[in-house]
């Protein structure tokens, strides 16, 4: 049951751990100005107050129109047990995989849980909780807080830039440079994966470019090539063709492999064997791209 409390007497000391998404909050604004506040906030009943877990949006929407009373549900009085409550809840769909990934390095290195405690309480594999102890890990302090205030798209982290680290050996200071020299500019998906590609596989000079922040000037050297494929023969336009259908393979592939549906025992006895497929050319296929890109790059 849900009960209103004053908004000051939470305690927002969680606020870092979840994703800023102005575009949703502003609309989310409109809807309070209009309907109030309809799914109450959050958090644990502490022995030193209440302590905000969900609903951070919410507060701040009400913060800026003024409300001084907001619906509110407790999730217990302790608060490594108010997360896990958070967190299966709202795995389906509320919490994404960085919010995730804070919160269980909260309960390994704040509460003293072993991944085996964490993956229990949550009805989860070791394995899920190992891999998001992991994604924050190899990100940098200051990658983490651009991403986590909104300067940047998490969605463009995950699906754009982690590959390059792990299938390019592209190190973690690299990824931050890059992140800092676009950051904050709202920008794209697709202009920030132009961008990516130009960074990390382009000429220096492009490289150079994208690092002073000149982004406008690059996004402009790499659309001179025109979308409209006139000129191409037809092996040439099939191939193009494949590489696209590909390229959204490969992204659509990285973001469900973490779908928490994906539990059947006959699911992953089939992936494993495709996998291992997959694994087993990944030499001779990169080998062969990257080989394609220099000619390619050189025409």
């Amino acid at each position: 049951m849900s009960e209103t409390v004053e908004r000051t007497s939470l305690d927002l000391r969680f606020q870092s751990y979840r994703l800023r998404n102005e575009a949703v909050e502003a609309r989310l604004l409109a809807s309070i100005a209009e309907r109030d506040i309809e799914q109450p906030l959050a958090g644990v009943d502490t022995p030193q107050g209440r302590l905000l877990l969900d609903g951070f949006k919410r507060y701040r929407c009400a913060a800026k129109l003024g409300i001084e009373c907001v619906p509110y549900v407790s999730l217990g009085e302790e608060e490594a047990m108010g997360i896990v409550r958070l967190m299966r809840v709202a795995k389906q769909s509320t919490l994404s995989i960085l919010e995730q990934a804070r919160f269980v390095v909260e309960l390994v290195t704040m509460h003293d849980m072993s991944n085996a405690d964490v993956a229990e309480m949550l009805s989860r594999s070791k394995g899920w909780v190992s891999m998001r102890r992991s994604l924050l890990k190899e990100m940098s302090q200051r990658v983490q807080e651009v991403l986590f205030r909104g300067g940047f798209p998490a969605y463009s982290y995950m699906v754009t830039l982690r590959p390059f680290m792990r299938m390019n050996g592209v190190g973690q200071d690299e990824i931050e440079r890059f992140v800092q020299a676009v950051a904050g500019q709202r920008l794209s998906v697709r202009e920030i994966e132009l961008l990516a590609h130009g960074y990390f596989r382009g000429p220096s000079s492009l490289r150079q470019a994208i690092g002073e922040g000149k982004w406008k000037w690059s996004l402009q050297q790499m659309q001179t090539v025109p979308e409209d494929p006139e000129g191409c023969n037809d092996v040439e336009l099939a191939l193009l063709r494949e590489l696209e259908r590909l390229l959204k393979s490969v992204q659509h592939v990285m973001t469900r492999c973490d779908d928490p549906r994906l539990q059947t025992r006959a699911f992953h006895a089939q992936a494993n064997l495709l996998v291992a497929s997959l694994l087993s050319r990944r030499e001779l296929f990169f080998k062969k791209m990257e080989e394609f890109h220099d000619r390619s790059g050189h025409a």
